[in-house]
């Protein structure tokens, strides 16, 4: 027992290196050992990409990899099977700790309903960003007898017309009747019979009439090649035609 004896200035100096070597030794070890072995200081985990996933795989798969998550936030993504991660924090790649919670956001169970926007009486390339902005799926663009041009004349969904103002879900396909431009103004059937091919093109282009199919035959007795000897519809007395109809043509060479 004599080291602990003080008998000497030699002695104090021993008891106060003792004392600081084992204060030492204590704060190397809590933070070195200690902190490390408690807290597994240093040890990271690179975090997964897991946007795209369904939060029914989530569970398990982050489980395995010492991560929970927690759901933040939800929205509307049309196309996206319900439940589907959209987002995620922290990002794929970062390294965290062990039981570090993934912060994510997913898709909705069920689109939000909100109000059918008005598209009558507006153009329908309107219509269709109109469509885009509330989230809505543009159906079927159905062209009417109408002489206002790309006029949307009525909005249906399902068949049926809907209002403006009704509740609708988002993703919804609606479904337009947009006008022709070129009414139901029947008039008779122009003669082109013996017109010459491009005299006959202008002048059903000049009514408003289409040309359909052009059907070459050789000329007969009388006929003057590049011609028109026959025509359907026929110009027969009171038929009649309306603008955007087709009209076939046979052509003597």
């Amino acid at each position: 027992m004599s080291f602990f004896k003080s008998d000497t200035w030699f002695d104090v100096f021993k008891h106060l290196a003792l004392i600081v070597a084992l204060g030492v030794a204590l704060v190397l070890g809590f933070f070195y050992v200690y902190l490390p072995i408690t807290t597994h200081h240093g040890e990271t985990i690179v975090v997964p990409k897991i946007t795209g996933m369904n939060v029914a795989e989530l569970e398990n798969y982050l489980d395995e990899r010492n991560l929970a998550y927690f759901v933040d936030d939800s929205s509307y993504a049309p196309g996206t099977r319900p439940l589907t991660v959209l987002t995620q924090e922290p990002a794929p790649g970062e390294k965290v700790k062990q039981d570090r919670k993934i912060y994510i956001s997913v898709a909705m169970r069920r689109p939000p309903v909100i109000k059918m926007p008005k598209l009558t009486d507006g153009s329908v390339k309107n219509a269709q960003l109109i469509l885009a902005s509330y989230d809505l799926t543009i159906g079927q663009i159905k062209l009417v007898p109408n002489v206002a041009k790309d006029a949307v004349l009525k909005q249906l969904v399902g068949g049926k017309e809907i209002a403006a103002g009704a509740p609708i879900a988002k993703g919804t396909k609606v479904d337009l009747e947009v006008g022709d431009g070129l009414g139901n103004t029947e008039f008779a059937i122009p003669n082109l019979v013996n017109m010459p091919e491009d005299e006959a093109r202008t002048l059903l282009a000049g009514q408003h009439l289409e040309v359909g199919e052009v059907f070459k035959q050789p000329a007969e007795t009388g006929q003057m090649p590049g011609t028109v000897v026959r025509q359907r519809p026929v110009a027969a007395p009171g038929a009649t035609i309306r603008m955007g109809q087709l009209v076939d043509l046979w052509i003597a060479e």
